[in-house]
Order: C-alpha cells, then structure tokens, then sequence
C-alpha cells in the first residue's frame, strides 16, 4: 500500500510524493461497538504500538488513534526495487535493551545487518573545510573523529563518567545541572585552542548531525547523554547511531507490534485520525478524545504519545502544568535533513564524507547497496542549514554531489521533510540548553488519567527506538495495573521503568 508521506525522485521520473511502505494499514479504521474503551492510546509510532500491545495482551480494550495513514510515527520503511530505505529512525544496536527484548520477541536476530562495508571500493574518508579538503583513510578518518569527540566531552577529566555516572538518571549528580545550560557552541569555544582544525569540522559533522540543531541552539548536555549511553566510548557511539540495521526495514518490523496488538481481539484503531482535544470529566474521571472530524471516543485512561512538538496541536481540559506547558512552547531543536541517494559508482559502498561549513548536508557515508550493487549513501544536514529537499531538487541533487565533487552522481533521492510534517515538526528529540534539567521530570508526569509517553522524554535512550518502547512499556504498565486490579487480566511486564 501507498503512504501520503515521502519523496522519491529519479532522473526519469523526476520528483513524486507517496511511498509504499508496509506500514500503512486495511483497513484503514477498525472500531467496536462498545462506546466505551478501557484505554485510548493516542499515536501509533513505536511508543504507542508498545503500550497499545502490552495492554491488549493484558486483555484492556484498546483503541489506537493515530494522525496519519500509517504506524511507525517518526520511524517508518519503503521498499524501492527491493532496496529498504528506513526513512526515520534505523539503527539499532544490543546496548539498547527495550529494542533488542523487542528483537528476541519476535525472534529477528538473524536479520541484523552491518550498514557499513569496506570490504571493497573506494575505502577513503572525504573532508572539505576551509582549511583542508582532501582524502584520508578511514583509519585516519577513526584517529580525527576519536580524538575531538574525546576531547569535546571531556568535561571532568574522564571522558563524561564522572559527570554522568548513571546515563538512565541523568542529572543523578547535582554537579551535571550547570552544564545544561551550555549550548554546543559554548562547549566548543570552551576547547578551542586544544584543538586542530580537522578535529573541529570532526566534531561540528558528528554534533551537527546527532542534533539536527546549529551550535547556539542546543543542548550540550544530552550530546553528553548520548555518549555516556554509548559506554563513553567512539566505537560505542558510532556502533549504537550507525552500526546495524534490520534487513526488512522499520516498518516490517513495527507492524509485528501491531498485529500481535490485533491478534488478541481486544485492539480497535482508526488512521487518518489527528487527535484535537482531550479532556478529562470531572465527574467520574473519564477521558473523552475528540479527533477531527468531530467523532469522539470515551475511555478509563488515555495515553498520549505525540512528539514534544505537536504537543500543542492537542487542546487539553483541563490545562497542563504551566512547566509542562513551557516545554511544549520551547520544543526541541532537531530540524534535520535526511535524504538517501543512490549513486552509480559501485565503488562508493566504502566511502563517507563531512562538507562543512559551506554545503547543506554536512555528513554523509555509505549505508547499503541495491540488489544491482549501487550503493546508498545517507545524507544529513542540521537545522542551521534549512534545507528543505522537495522546494528545489536541483539544489538538493547539487548539495549531494558537494558531498564529493566529480564522485557522487546520484541516480535515485529518497526522502521525507520531518521539519514540514505536522505530526512531527522536526525530527528525532534533541533538546534547547535548560529543557532537561527544568522539564524532564514534568514531561514524563500524569496529567490526572492521562499519561504521557514518548521517546522524547524517556529515561534512557531519548529519541531513539528504544526510548519510545521504554516509555510505552511504561504507560502500559501503569494503566495496566490500575485497571486490572481486582479484575481477570495478566501483567507481563518489566518493573522499575517509573
């Protein structure tokens, strides 16, 4: 089936809007006859699917409300001339437990694939800064990149650890709050003079690109978190961001959740269902969800699982905490561009690249081949660049090839506009400096029968997969145990994840 969402572009075809993908779902609603529901999950990207099947096989009725014609929410496949593009989040690793559980679930180990390849080809790393723009092995590459991401979280004189012992209870040490009032930008002046000029385009490629953000906007602090997710180490870090991929694509692979959700009968959904008010009835605590057209659903709890920034498409009665409501207003800074491009030299599965300052992706390497050889780059540019790839394709194409001039000829773009998304208003959560040590805590807090889920906020693994299984664990756990004590019904879940 065909989704609204994506881009696509060849040179024969040029620029269409549309991709098929495994996600989409048909029929598109299905609902009961009951006019009540024990839970309302609102959203079916990773989180809600989570909390929406650990409820069903809990044996809670459960409707699913999702805004667009398909799950995976921010994370979602297609499958071009057999060829999966992951068009959202990818990468997964088994340092990330709530998504390698998930894995085992559904017993997908050997689908697991390595994105990198440098068995054959070109085998060489592309760096263009003012000051340097050349070729360098990717031993080379491994030496600059190791010694400037070190040096840029050496904040305590070992690498993060001290600062940030426990990664899942992030600012466990009262010494780490100072520092989330730094910016990227502050940090990096802070080392300046410690450090070379391919370091600094180094660590402005791989900061950039992890934030989706510019320098004077984001959060030092959770880069900081990430690498202390990644066991503080390079190797971590570019293993979990880069490292493996399932063979079937995200999409396969959210809809295991969904099916298994439906499987047990007790599963309701409609797509093309944006959620515009919830509001919570003083009278017996009753949540009633009113979605665009007007229809409206009554439930025992709701669990919300929209992103930080559409947050504030949802009308909520009564209003939310005045922290909370802050946060919705600041909203994370992650307005990245992710385009994949398919190019002719079959001697590029090797290659990787960082373009920066002048060129708007930034950061490139080599992710796959086709079924015929080409390889696939994927191709990313921060918020400060403000690319915005279907306006103009000729430019696009161009800012592909600045990656590598005279190397890279792309014969196939594939792509979605997270920033121009409704239902995501940017892409993976990264945070402002202060939104963590001010809000965090009010993010992840009930609003009466409301829960609040989301990969946004999570304890562990914020903006990742694994974050948004975490926190819908969670949400299912908690309304689980309220509405089947002293009821028939099981609870299978992990404790601990308050």
């Amino acid at each position: 089936m065909t989704s609204k969402n994506g881009y696509h572009w060849t040179p024969e075809t040029g620029l269409s809007q549309g991709l098929t993908s495994e996600g989409v779902i048909q029929p598109p609603q299905k609902l009961s006859n009951d006019d009540h529901y024990d839970v309302i999950v609102i959203g079916a990207g990773y989180c809600g699917l989570t909390a929406a099947r650990d409820m069903c096989t809990a044996g809670l009725k459960v409707l699913l409300l999702e805004a667009r014609d398909r799950i995976g929410g921010r994370t979602w496949s297609t499958n071009i001339e057999g060829y999966i593009y992951d068009l959202g989040g990818s990468w997964v690793h088994w340092a990330q437990p709530h998504v390698w559980r998930e894995i085992f679930r559904y017993d997908k180990l050997d689908e697991l694939r390595r994105s990198t390849d440098l068995s054959y080809g070109v085998n060489y790393f592309r760096l263009r800064t003012p000051t340097y723009d050349g070729r360098m092995s990717h031993d080379d590459e491994d030496e600059v990149v190791g010694s400037g991401l070190r040096k840029f979280v050496n904040v305590d004189g070992a690498y993060g650890q001290t600062i940030m012992p426990y990664p899942y209870r992030t600012f466990d040490n009262p010494a780490l709050r100072p520092y989330d009032h730094l910016t990227l930008g502050d940090r990096l002046r802070q080392i300046e003079a410690e450090i070379s000029p391919n370091e600094r385009a180094a660590i402005l490629g791989y900061i950039l690109t992890t934030s989706g953000g510019s320098l004077e906007t984001t959060s030092f602090v959770e880069f900081l978190h990430w690498w202390a997710m990644c066991n503080y180490t390079v190797q971590g870090f570019q293993d979990c961001h880069e490292g493996f991929q399932l063979q079937k694509g995200q999409s396969a692979f959210a809809r295991l959740f969904f099916e298994e959700a439906l499987r047990t009968g007790n599963l309701s959904y409609a797509f093309d269902s944006p959620v515009q008010s919830v509001v919570s009835e003083n009278d017996n605590g009753d949540i009633v969800v009113t979605v665009e057209n007007n229809q409206s659903f009554k439930a025992a709890r709701a669990v919300c699982t929209a992103p930080l920034n559409t947050l504030s498409n949802i009308t909520f009665t009564p209003p939310l905490n005045e922290t909370r409501a802050a946060a919705i207003r600041a909203g994370h800074v992650n307005k990245c561009t992710k385009i994949y491009a398919e190019v002719d030299d079959k001697e590029l599965r090797s290659w990787g690249g960082i373009n920066y300052p002048d060129n708007k992706l930034i950061y490139s390497n080599a992710v796959g081949a086709t079924p015929a050889g080409y390889p696939t780059l994927v191709c990313f540019g921060p918020a400060e660049k403000g690319l915005q790839p279907e306006e103009d394709i000729e430019e696009t194409l161009q800012q592909v090839k600045n990656m590598d001039p005279g190397v890279i000829n792309p014969r196939r773009l594939v792509f979605h506009n997270w920033v121009k998304d409704p239902y995501s208003r940017g892409a993976w959560f990264y945070p402002p400096p202060g939104l963590l040590s001010e809000a965090l805590d009010a993010l992840r807090e009930r609003h009466g029968n409301v829960l609040f889920a989301s990969a946004d906020w999570a304890r562990g693994w914020r903006g990742f997969i694994d974050g948004a299984i975490e926190d819908g664990t969670r949400a299912a756990i908690v309304c689980s145990e309220e509405l089947l004590r002293g009821k028939k019904g099981r609870i299978g879940f992990c404790r601990g994840l308050s």
